[in-house]
């Protein structure tokens, strides 16, 4: 029989699942090209969700639900408020950019975000290896269907097809390696996979050739060499919208599993898996950065940006453990947290501007888009202005602060690679300084094109949301420390509980 704190685990999830089906069949009589209704009732569903999420965080409860197969943390309370928010801004910036190009009708984009947000919520809850990879597939397929969704354009299609096609084969990857640990332990549970690897009765051979798979499937999902291939021809085929809608939210849940197997399951392996995760992040800042450099379109860029910006994610993630020592365990994860947290924010703003200079019939999707900007509107140049400082790490901007904690966390595990690694990250990111710059020298200092020459303009709600998420970047810049004091409790409530 199902305990009554079971069900208290899954009401957001619950509620995502009804309301997905209502506005579903709600929508099949809203006659409004803008879908005003079903926007609507997506965004107070969002609303109320990322509510009861911060209400589950805020109370500081780590329980269990479902035979221990779910369970609800303040990491994982604080990742899905985080989630729903960042899906309602990116719903807000997409929908006069959808509506335009005939995106909006039968509301499918609403409902899917809805059925990925909910494949996210059990990434982030799942404490069992089968739910986590439900959760997966749930994201997954959604995805699949909102960058097809502009089902009369080959080259969405054509990206449709190759993410699918990758997808599928990193999810075959990600099961492999789970059914080996499996096959090795005997459990699907991480808290007893914890256990039975830490008893070392396992041989150690099968546990590392499944957990190269596993990683293999977490780098995937991150977009991190030599996984990364997806992301640059994905990125830039899918409707600006839906690039949006899997490159911020889904980080968060990307970043949730990694904690969840590698940390609460697998964390005796650590020596085995940081080195795997050190490899993919010299890779990923070394081929983002200089891949970055040579692109002419913003969207390919910001994929080859993202390939970087997992690089430092992939640092922090790996700089937890030191000589089997775990003393850095809880700065080194709540730095990474924390940048994966402000990273989204910044991917926010930037890919709301590139939708916001969209119009009908031109994308806005190179960089001699935004030529002049600065006069046809101040604002939105200092918006995308502090994006990409952000981005390129420069202070006072939150993006500075988060590159320079996950610093702390390798230097912090005083040895010698990680030395090496921290000046590596930082050369990297004196490199990726160029191309984000550039974004803002076309800005302010080149001329607008007659074809760029118009006004630009933009719903209330969009205006209101870009000029708080601008805010919010240098805000959280200035004065990191609620949010950092939110990854550092997070994350200490994970480790107390290791092995439990």
């Amino acid at each position: 029989m199902i305990d009554k704190l079971s069900w208290v685990a899954v009401y957001p999830e619950l509620l995502l699942l009804t309301m997905g089906c209502v506005i579903a069949l709600v929508d099949l009589g809203v006659k409004s090209p803008q879908r005003t209704l079903t926007y609507v009732l997506t965004l107070a569903t969002l609303a109320v969700v990322a509510v009861m999420e911060a209400f589950y965080a805020v109370s500081g409860d780590t329980f269990y639900g479902f035979g221990n197969m779910i369970v609800v943390d303040p990491m994982g309370g604080w990742l899905k408020c985080f989630s729903s928010v960042a899906l309602m801004v990116t719903l807000v910036y997409g929908r006069p950019y959808a509506a335009e190009r005939g995106m909006l009708g039968g509301g499918e984009l609403f409902t899917l975000s809805l059925f990925a947000l909910l494949g996210m919520f059990v990434m982030i809850s799942g404490h069992n290896f089968l739910v986590i990879y439900m959760g997966l597939e749930l994201l997954t397929l959604s995805s699949y269907a909102l960058v097809a969704l502009r089902r009369d354009d080959a080259v969405a299609t054509e990206a449709a097809m190759k993410y699918f096609v990758l997808g599928a084969l990193a999810s075959g990857f990600l099961l492999y390696g789970l059914s080996m640990l499996y096959g090795a332990t005997g459990s699907l549970d991480l808290n007893e996979v914890f256990k039975a690897i830490a008893s070392r009765q396992v041989k150690h051979q099968v546990l590392v050739f499944g957990l190269v798979f596993i990683v293999a499937g977490l780098a995937f999902k991150l977009g991190a060499v030599p996984f990364h291939m997806w992301l640059p021809d994905v990125y830039q085929g899918a409707p600006t919208v839906v690039t949006l809608l899997i490159g911020a939210a889904p980080q968060l849940a990307a970043f949730a599993i990694c904690i969840r197997l590698l940390v609460e399951g697998l964390l005796p392996l650590a020596i085995d898996w940081q080195q795997m995760l050190a490899l993919m992040a010299i890779g990923s800042l070394l081929v983002g950065n200089l891949a970055a450099i040579a692109q002419r379109n913003l969207k390919r860029m910001l994929a080859f940006s993202t390939i970087s910006q997992m690089g430092f994610l992939l640092l922090g993630l790996m700089a937890g453990v030191v000589n089997g020592n775990q003393l850095n365990t809880e700065s080194a994860y709540s730095a990474a947290m924390f940048y994966a947290v402000t990273y989204v924010l910044t991917t926010l703003a930037a890919f709301g501007i590139i939708m916001l200079l969209a119009r009908a019939g031109h994308e806005s999707d190179e960089i001699s888009d935004l030529a002049g900007l600065n006069q046809r509107s101040p604002l939105y140049a200092g918006v995308m202005a502090m994006a990409m400082f952000s981005l390129a790490g420069l202070p006072p901007l939150v993006g500075f602060y988060a590159k320079l904690v996950v610093l702390q966390a390798l230097v912090s595990a005083s040895h010698t690679g990680a030395l090496v690694l921290a000046v590596f990250a930082v050369l990297m990111s004196l490199i990726g300084a160029f191309y984000y710059l550039r974004v803002v020298k076309v800005m302010y200092f080149d001329p607008p094109t007659p074809a760029n020459n118009q006004p630009v303009s933009a719903p209330a709600d969009v205006q209101v949301v870009l000029a708080v998420n601008g805010l919010l970047i240098l805000v959280l810049g200035v004065l990191p420390g609620g949010l950092m004091t939110l990854c550092a409790q997070s994350i200490r409530s994970i480790v107390q509980s290791l092995g439990a």
